[in-house]
């Protein structure tokens, strides 16, 4: 059913009206440097932010059996972060309509080098029509849009007519654990609704993703005599070499693929960390990769 166009209006008006407390509450979030791991601040003040609101709310933590035995699952391994999920529910005052969740993650990517910074990563800086700071756009604008629409009909009176539940989530870029653990909790809806930062398009479907290390062990001998050795960073290169070669196959098998025959590069290989060797004047006896690859749908990870 169209909605009323002199209620879009309204709506759109009341969006408007909340836009600066919204993008300060933006800001709020990405203070909070809630890296992998770092996230139980900013998730007391999620829960914080949805008790202000009169929702019921609920916090969990990952439950790492179950997450083990889904075969959606990734591995719980050292790092994996112990943050809570965090859960506001709306309820409706009757029955009828379609049940919805807004989810977000409140994790974020590392900063990297603070030298390449203009502002500190985490001191969120308006500069014209843009914010920045490390997680502004994935995905804490994503995360303030969730609640700050619902607050947008609120304030005209009005309410969603079925049961929506605001989920703010952990494990998002390493693993994906935290949507599930929710899921396996328990909060199912007719729909999901994920606002990611993705050029303002609606996302069908996405690839998987699959995290692995590569570790290559050489033959150490003094440099002076290293063609006796056997030189574990140069064979490294190699291994890269060859895995750029079955992403180059994998991404030219899109052809057919629903969703993904159009994409121009829709596997990308990301070589993310590599360490090796303990001397210079040492042939490397090891090295190390750290690798993510993307999956089509429907691949296994094995």
């Amino acid at each position: 059913m169209p909605l009323d166009p002199a209620l879009a209006d309204r709506i759109a008006a009341s969006v408007a009206h909340g836009f600066a407390e919204q993008v300060a509450h933006t800001q709020a979030l990405v203070r909070f440097g809630s890296t992998r791991g770092a996230e139980h601040a900013i998730q007391d003040f999620v829960l914080g932010a949805f008790r202000a609101r009169g929702y019921a709310t609920e916090r969990f933590a990952i439950d790492a059996a179950a997450i083990a035995g889904h075969p959606g699952g990734a591995r719980v391994a050292d790092g994996h972060s112990e943050a809570p999920i965090v859960a506001g529910l709306h309820r409706p005052r009757g029955a009828g309509g379609r049940s919805l969740i807004l989810q977000a993650h409140v994790d974020v990517v590392p900063p990297g080098p603070l030298d390449l910074w203009t502002h500190p990563p985490f001191d969120p800086v308006i500069d014209g029509d843009w914010l920045y700071g490390r997680g502004a756009a994935d995905m804490k604008a994503g995360h303030a849009a969730n609640l700050f629409a619902l607050d947008a009909l609120r304030r005209i009176g009005l309410q969603p007519a079925a049961a929506v539940t605001i989920l703010s989530v952990v494990e998002e870029e390493s693993t994906g654990n935290g949507a599930l653990a929710a899921h396996l909790h328990g909060y199912r809806a007719d729909a999901v609704l994920i606002p990611e930062p993705m050029d303002e398009a609606l996302v069908r479907a996405n690839t998987g993703v699959l995290w692995f290390t590569v570790e290559v062990r050489g033959r150490p001998v003094h440099v002076r005599a290293m063609g006796a050795g056997a030189n574990a960073i140069d064979a490294t290169y190699r291994v890269i070499g060859a895995l750029r070669e079955l992403e180059g196959r994998w991404n030219a098998d899109r052809a057919g693929r629903p969703h993904f025959s159009d994409v121009a590069h829709p596997i990308n290989l990301n070589v993310g960390r590599i360490e090796g060797g303990d001397w210079n004047s040492s042939v490397p006896a090891w090295c190390r990769v750290g690798c993510r690859i993307a999956l089509y749908p429907g691949t296994r990870a094995a």
